[in-house]
C-alpha cells in the first residue's frame, strides 16, 4: 500500500521502518527534516517537507507525535495532513493524547470525507523496535477492518475498543495501572533493602507468584541497580497522567493513588529526572529519611 508516517521519534521511527520492510511504499514527515532524510536513506522510502505533502496520495496516513497540540498542528494546522488527504483516506493517530482531541480529529476527518482512528500504543521503545506493540483502537469498525493488517505490521495485538476516543480511554487505563504497579514495586524493593534482605533474591522468589508483573520482570533488576537512563521518560508519564486525571475529573472516577504517584513523579522531575525511566520512582523512597 501507499502509506505516510508523520513523526519519527523513538516510537515512530522504528514503526515506520517496519512498514517499509513489509513492502509498503512509505513517505515520512518529521519536524526535523534531517531525521526524515536519515529514515528515507535507511529504509528506502521518501521524505516530505510537510504533513500535507507526505499524506498526498496515501491510502493510510499514520502518525505518532507528542501531545494534543501536536496532534492538532499535524492534522489540521497549516499544511496539515488533512490538506493532502483525499476522500476515503484513513488517518491513524498513535499519539497518546486525550479522548477529546481524538473526537475532534474524527470530526475533522469526516468533514473531509476521510476516516480517523485513535490508536495509542503500549510496549515502549523496545516494543516499537521489535514490532511487538499492543494497539488499542477507537473508531468505526469498517475503518478498523481496512487498517488492521497494516497496524499488525508492528504489533502483537490490535484491538478495536469502541467508538472514537475509546482507544485513548483504554490507554489511560493502561497508564493508571502502570503508575500503581511501579510505585508498589518501588516500595517493595526499598522495603526489602531496608529490612536487610537481598532484593534481587526477593524479586526472584516473588516473581514466581501472584506479585509477578511486566514491571517486575523488566525493571526490577535495573531499579535495584539504580539505573534509569533508558525507557519511558518521567516527563512523558506525567503528560499521560495529566490526561488521565483530567478525564477522571470529567467522568467522576476516583484516582487517589494515581494522583499521589503523579506528585511523586513531580519530585523525580525536581531532582532533574525528567528523562529518566518511570521506574526511577524508587529514587524518591531511597532518599527519604
Amino acid at each position: 500500500m501507499k502509506l505516510a508516517f508523520l513523526g519519527l521519534g523513538v516510537m515512530g521511527y522504528p514503526m515506520a521502518g517496519h512498514l517499509a520492510r513489509a513492502g509498503h511504499e512509505v513517505t515520512v514527515f518529521n519536524r526535523t527534516p534531517a531525521k526524515a532524510a536519515k529514515w528515507a536513506e535507511a529504509f528506502g522510502g521518501k521524505s516530505a517537507a510537510t504533513p500535507s505533502a507526505a499524506a498526498r496520495g496515501a491510502q493510510i496516513v499514520l502518525m505518532c507525535v507528542g501531545n494534543d497540540d501536536d496532534v492538532r498542528a499535524v492534522i489540521v494546522g497549516a499544511d496539515g495532513a488533512l490538506e493532502g488527504m483525499a476522500a476515503g483516506t484513513i488517518l491513524v493517530d498513535h499519539t497518546t493524547a486525550s479522548a477529546q482531541v481524538a473526537r475532534e480529529m474524527n470530526a475533522a476527518a469526516a468533514a473531509k470525507g476521510a476516516a480517523f482512528l485513535d490508536a495509542p500504543v503500549s510496549g515502549g521503545q523496545a516494543g516499537a523496535e521489535n514490532g511487538k506493540l499492543t494497539i488499542m483502537v477507537g473508531g468505526d469498525a469498517a475503518t478498523f477492518a481496512k487498517a488492521e493488517a497494516v497496524l499488525a505490521t508492528y504489533a502483537r495485538a490490535v484491538t478495536l475498543m469502541g467508538a472514537s476516543g475509546s482507544g485513548q480511554l483504554t490507554k489511560m487505563v493502561n497508564q493508571i495501572c502502570i503508575a500503581g504497579l511501579v510505585q508498589a514495586l518501588s516500595e517493595g524493593i526499598n522495603f526489602a533493602t531496608r529490612a536487610g534482605l537481598d532484593p534481587s533474591l526477593v524479586l526472584d522468589v516473588i516473581s514466581k507468584g501472584a506479585a509477578q508483573s511486566w514491571q517486575m520482570e523488566n525493571r526490577g533488576k535495573t531499579m535495584i541497580a539504580d539505573k534509569f537512563d533508558f525507557g519511558f521518560a518521567v516527563d512523558w508519564m506525567r503528560k499521560d497522567l495529566a490526561i488521565c486525571l483530567a478525564e477522571a475529573r470529567a467522568n467522576g472516577a476516583a484516582l487517589p493513588a494515581t494522583a499521589l504517584v503523579d506528585q511523586f513523579y513531580a519530585r523525580v522531575q525536581a531532582k532533574g529526572g525528567g528523562r529518566w525511566d518511570t521506574s526511577s520512582l524508587i529514587r524518591v523512597l531511597r532518599e527519604a529519611p
